[in-house]
């Protein structure tokens, strides 16, 4: 009866740890691996062994902003196990990563500022949850590698790069998070562009680019934000030379006044639009096959972002997360123009 009521209280219960084969994965990729249970000193059900992709988010309130722990999945491996007194027990798991899966670790540096978990929880009723937390390494898709290396070939410096609670306009976003990679612009913007913002959303078959410039004012312009998206397919966009892309992106959006909403950041034919005079890019590709990701973090580079990263990491204090909203214009309800939209 005293081990019984102990139990009750989460003392002599089963503890709990997680070893992945491998804590690197992609965004769409598979971690696997085994949760390890230890029985306690009384017989118990267990019922559920869950696994939850956790990191650190910031929300924005009207108080300003706040960080926190947030859920980007929530994965049930198991259910009802009956674990004896001091049993041993494996639970094999394969945990599908979202293809949203933020960015923590770019040619082979972590991310300053990205910090992601795989917590494990053992639901009991009447006792408290036993929670094992191990980290897990994302790496870029080869597709986002590409983008990446644009900004290092352009002389992007890394600013910081977090997760914010929210939801984009006109991407096919399904976590209730997306990630911000903030850089500052190049010397050839100075007193145009200051800082430019980076996000992705990744499906199986296209990567969504979403891009915010932050434009200074005076003789080159009234200032304020201008944003721009980009959607192809990862075949193309690995293909393809960014670095142009981009950079004429920024020269269009540096140099055009605010009132002038005709400037669209759209690049599908739906938009009406054809980018930089290239007339195949950016034809959508849902009829392809899923986009293959055997080896994120193997994959060969371009130069500069590797190097502008792993810079960064040594100057920044591990973990700390600097707040940055993005502006209204590509939160979800509001009423600007979508993507197209300047201030």
């Amino acid at each position: 009866m005293f081990k019984r009521m102990l139990s009750a209280f989460g003392v002599g219960g089963p503890s709990v740890d997680t070893v992945l084969d491998s804590p690197h994965v992609g965004p769409g990729g598979t971690l696997t691996g085994r949760i390890r249970i230890k029985g306690g000193s009384a017989d118990v059900e267990i019922g559920q062994a869950v696994l939850a992709l956790q990191g650190r988010v910031e929300v924005e309130h009207h108080g300003g902003e706040a960080t926190g722990t947030g859920e980007l999945l929530r994965f049930v491996v198991a259910e009802r196990l009956r674990v004896s007194a001091n049993q041993d027990l494996d639970v094999p798991f394969q945990l599908p990563v979202p293809w949203e899966a933020p960015i923590t670790a770019v040619g082979g540096s972590p991310l300053p500022g990205m910090n992601l978990g795989l917590r494990t929880d053992l639901v009991i009723a009447g006792a408290p949850d036993k929670g094992d937390l191990d980290p897990v390494v994302i790496h870029p898709l080869p597709s986002q590698d590409r983008v990446l290396d644009a900004f290092g070939a352009l002389g992007f410096r890394f600013a910081k790069a977090d997760l914010e609670v929210g939801r984009l306009h006109g991407v096919p976003q399904q976590l209730p998070v997306y990630q911000e990679i903030e850089f500052y612009a190049p010397p050839q913007f100075s007193g145009r562009i200051s800082q430019v913002e980076l996000t992705f959303v990744a499906t199986p078959h296209e990567l969504h680019i979403v891009l915010e410039a932050d434009r200074r004012g005076g003789i080159f312009g009234g200032g304020g934000d201008a944003f721009g998206r980009f959607a192809v397919p990862h075949q193309e966009a690995e293909n393809t030379d960014w670095a142009p892309v981009i950079g004429q992106w920024l020269e269009q959006v540096s140099q055009r006044s605010p009132g002038n909403a005709a400037f669209g950041g759209g690049h599908q034919p739906a938009y009406g639009q054809q980018p930089y005079g290239q007339p195949g890019y950016g034809q959508p590709a849902y009829g392809q096959p899923g986009y293959g990701h055997q080896d994120h973090h193997g994959h060969r580079r371009g130069p500069g972002m590797g190097t502008v990263v792993g810079g960064a990491a040594a100057g920044i204090v591990g973990g700390m997360i600097l707040g940055d909203m993005l502006d209204g214009g590509l939160i979800d309800g509001d009423t600007g123009e979508d993507f197209a939209g300047e201030e």
